[in-house]
């Protein structure tokens, strides 16, 4: 069995896959983290592989802690990986989307993918037939659009998210939901449409903590699956065993 920890800036996401098939998730405050690792280990003792991917500080005691109760692999960009990755800068490429990247040529093998994660920021991620990465884009996420009109204005609200399909907003608030909202949904049909333009055969994922948010007001054909950084992450792990 293989421990999949997905560490962000306050939540950690933990998962347990059997044979590549998903067997248990949760996610967690970091302070929780060492009582999390305590269940999984008690619920799931035949866990002997784990793999930890972190975008925030994951301090020595945790990882201590994981190393004496399996093997342990930490991604990073040194990280062996099952496709050629052709990023000018392969140093500072995120390693979540080292994980999309490596889902997406597991789950589809010799096509043209494009991997889109909303989530605090909204990357797109393409792998192409040949099995390489060339890169993508980095924008805004769907609440720093938000938080930004309201930081760097004087007067325009703090609003939460409203999936409220208005074109025309008749209000302050209205038209910022307005604005935010589609302003998301143009630009990543507008990334789909220009990718489809260029590449044959396009397949779209829709992931992230957005993707419920996005993906029945998305015009184009698009697959939303919740669980494929976690995927590319076991991929990954599965990779370096042999």
């Amino acid at each position: 069995m293989n421990l999949v920890i997905d560490v962000g800036n306050t939540l950690v996401k933990l998962a347990v896959f059997d044979s590549g098939i998903l067997k248990h998730k949760k996610t967690c405050v970091k302070t929780d983290f060492l009582a999390t690792l305590g269940e999984f280990f008690e619920n799931f003792p035949s866990i002997d592989n784990s793999i930890v991917s972190s975008v925030a500080h994951f301090s020595e005691q945790q990882i201590s802690k994981l190393e004496k109760l399996c093997n342990v692999l930490l991604l990073d960009h040194t990280t062996t990986v099952p496709f050629i990755n052709k990023y000018g800068t392969p140093k500072t490429l995120g390693i979540d989307r080292i994980a999309l990247a490596s889902a997406a040529v597991h789950l589809y093998i010799n096509k043209n993918v494009l991997v889109i994660d909303a989530g605090t920021c909204i990357t797109y991620d393409f792998i192409n037939s040949e099995n390489e990465y060339l890169g993508g884009a980095i924008s805004p996420g769907i609440s720093l659009r938000y938080k930004s009109l309201h930081t760097f204005t004087d007067k325009l609200p703090l609003l939460e998210a409203n999936n409220s399909k208005l074109l025309i907003g008749n209000s302050t608030a209205t038209s910022i939901h307005a604005g935010v909202v589609n302003g998301v949904l143009y630009e990543i049909d507008g990334f789909i449409e220009a990718y489809k333009n260029n590449y044959e055969n396009l397949t779209v994922i829709l992931t992230g903590g957005d993707a419920h948010f996005l993906r029945d007001t998305i015009k184009n054909d698009i697959f939303a699956n919740s669980n494929f950084l976690l995927e590319g992450l076991n991929h990954i792990l599965e990779y370096n065993k042999h």
